[in-house]
């Protein structure tokens, strides 16, 4: 009897430490389920243009789909910060990323912001 009762035990422990790698490797997999998406639209500032009460001024993407506007907010990264804020101005781009949804906003982690020339 013994014995049964030490295996299971050994058992529940295997169990047990599976579990614990498997939660610790969902965002893991979560995060490569993120797909990159091509926008294009207008670049405003949150603060100066859409009078959004915020401290700083933050980049927003507004794009237009199926008669509505839709902002992407982008998140600070490298491609963002190199891209500079547009405060009062407003810039047509193609941007690349990677879009999430969180504080009841959609955001964009971008990857590549590039001019569009208006014809």
């Amino acid at each position: 009897m013994k014995h049964s009762v030490k295996i299971s035990q050994k058992m529940l422990v295997v169990a047990t430490l599976f579990v614990f790698l498997l939660a610790s490797m969902t965002p893991v997999f979560a995060h490569s389920k993120e797909k990159s998406v091509e926008l294009e639209g207008d670049v405003i500032c949150a603060k100066c243009t859409l009078k959004e009460d915020i401290e700083e001024c933050q980049n927003v993407l507004v794009v237009k789909a199926e008669g509505k506007e839709v902002n992407y907010y982008f998140k600070a990264n490298e491609v963002n910060e190199e891209y500079g804020s547009v405060c009062t101005a407003r810039k047509h781009v193609k941007v690349t990323g990677t879009v999430s949804h969180e504080d009841g906003k959609m955001w964009i982690a971008a990857t590549k912001i590039s001019p569009v020339e208006e014809s």
